[in-house]
């Protein structure tokens, strides 16, 4: 089994097009030191992902009683609120920014394009060690996006 970095699942080749069937296996992934797998009672399958298990796929900013906070959705129906459990943050590879949300577990997901577009563009800017970074806040903290300077 694979999951490409567009979060599309495939098995021995083929994509899986049963939203159904991907939110069923995406409750069995685990990810291990050694890499992630599908756990079941009876096995313990290898599973190849490219870069995230699952795609932010909407962003919702939301007022709590303690002030502003910002979740996510999943493609496989993970909604989760950034906070310490779930944090957000920003790697670069040879493609540019990878906005990342952990969903649970060791288990992330990729920000989509848009979803990635929207939270960059309801950010504010903070002068962070010294640096003007732009970033959101969600549940007391300040999350970092990136630099306003790159």
């Amino acid at each position: 089994m694979r999951i490409g970095r567009d979060g599309t699942w495939f098995y021995q080749g083929s994509s899986i097009d049963r939203p159904e069937m991907v939110r069923l296996f995406s409750t069995l992934l685990r990810r291990d030191d050694d890499g992630f797998f599908l756990i079941t009672p009876h096995e313990k399958i290898l599973v190849q992902v490219d870069l995230a298990p699952f795609i932010a796929v909407r962003m919702e900013s939301i007022v709590e009683t303690t002030g502003a906070a910002i979740a996510f959705q999943t493609n496989v129906g993970d909604v989760v609120v950034v906070d310490s459990d779930h944090p957000l943050w920003v790697e670069e590879d040879d493609r540019g920014p990878v906005p990342l949300i952990r969903i649970r577990g060791r288990l992330d997901a990729l920000l989509g394009r848009s979803v990635f577009y929207e939270i960059a563009e309801s950010g504010t800017t903070r002068n962070v060690d010294g640096r003007e970074m732009l970033g959101v806040v969600s549940r007391g903290k300040f999350w970092v996006l990136g630099s306003t300077k790159e």
